[in-house]
């Protein structure tokens, strides 16, 4: 197993080379550049001046060169300075920002995997019953529907109409003087709208997957074997057939990881949450080349290691798969 691991994190590597050469080659494709930018905010900046900007940003050379150099900087962790007025490096913008959304997603994976995989066994359990058909039908509308367009609605709902919820940002206002206790629940009421909004879709797909799977498994000829051998039911159907089934959801499940912090530029952006999604949509709106890298290459790495942890859950769901890595 360890030397599966080891093989995948090596494996990474040039991955994750190749996916931060694509996003650097398609930013750079972009038309325009980030420095027309400072000339039209203030018209007094003479030529001159841009050159000068450009030759100090490296945007004057080849666009392999400035991969290259972009390149040698990540591999000592420099992520470069921010093209904003601020001048901030973008290592420390985004470690501000990346505790939030690596929280929101989280929290958002494991109600995904506490309401879907339930949903799914049990909608499986007793097919084209009245619980079966209601959750399909609720399921595919929420599955189809695009979820900024559920968030409006519900900001509108819950957020100005009934006012349950707050309808921005992360904390209420003088909360950093509250006891740790109530800003806990501050944040927690703050996103629970957001989180909720975002994993709707997960939800909605992975229950089906698990719907799917689990019929597939309750179908195969062991289940017929253990229930010819006495086995109670509720071991046949949870043991037996639920273990086999949640392979193919684990697998669609690392699919999904990308997808859920994707998903966080849109939903942190509605809700006015100062996140990695929302920083890089401002990031984007400004041009500024190195800030979108970084968030980029750190979604890249976050999205790999989620996959890989998928395979681990893969590999200690199913034994077989342990024993073929390890005779490896």
């Amino acid at each position: 197993m360890l030397r599966y691991l080891a093989y995948r994190l090596l494996l990474s590597i040039p991955l994750l080379i190749g996916i931060t050469l694509v996003s650097f080659t398609v930013i750079q494709l972009a038309p325009g550049e980030p420095l027309m930018m400072e000339s039209a905010l203030n018209p007094n900046v003479s030529a001159e001046s841009i050159e000068k900007l450009r030759a100090h940003f490296n945007l004057d050379k080849p666009v392999y060169i400035q991969y290259w150099l972009w390149l040698k900087d990540i591999a000592v962790l420099d992520f470069g300075t921010s093209f904003n007025p601020d001048g901030r490096p973008v290592l420390d913008k985004i470690t501000e920002r990346l505790p939030v959304t690596l929280w929101m997603n989280v929290i958002g994976l494991l109600l995904v995997l506490a309401l879907a995989i339930p949903l799914g066994v049990q909608a499986a359990r007793k097919p084209h019953s009245l619980f079966d058909r209601s959750t399909t039908v609720l399921v595919f509308t929420a599955f189809a529907a695009p979820s900024f367009w559920i968030g409006l609605l519900c900001l509108m709902f819950f957020g100005v109409t009934l006012e349950w919820v707050p309808t921005s940002g992360l904390s209420s206002y003088g909360a950093e003087s509250w006891p740790l206790w109530q800003r806990l629940l501050d944040w927690g009421h703050h996103l629970l709208l957001p989180i909720a909004v975002g994993t709707l879709g997960a939800v909605a797909g992975m229950s089906r997957y698990m719907r799917t799977s689990m019929l597939e498994q309750i179908n195969q000829d062991y289940i017929t074997t253990a229930r010819a051998k006495g086995v109670p039911e509720h071991d046949v159907f949870y043991h037996h057939g639920l273990r086999n089934a949640l392979l193919p959801v684990i697998t669609i499940l690392g699919l999904s990881i990308p997808g859920l912090i994707g998903g966080s530029v849109i939903i942190e952006s509605l809700f006015s949450i100062p996140g990695m999604g929302k920083l890089f949509f401002e990031g984007v709106m400004q041009r500024d080349y190195p800030l979108i890298m970084g968030v980029l290459t750190i979604g890249a790495v976050l999205t790999l290691l989620g996959n890989m942890l998928a395979d681990v859950a893969y590999a200690l769901a199913d034994p077989r798969m342990r024993y073929n890595n390890t005779d490896d």
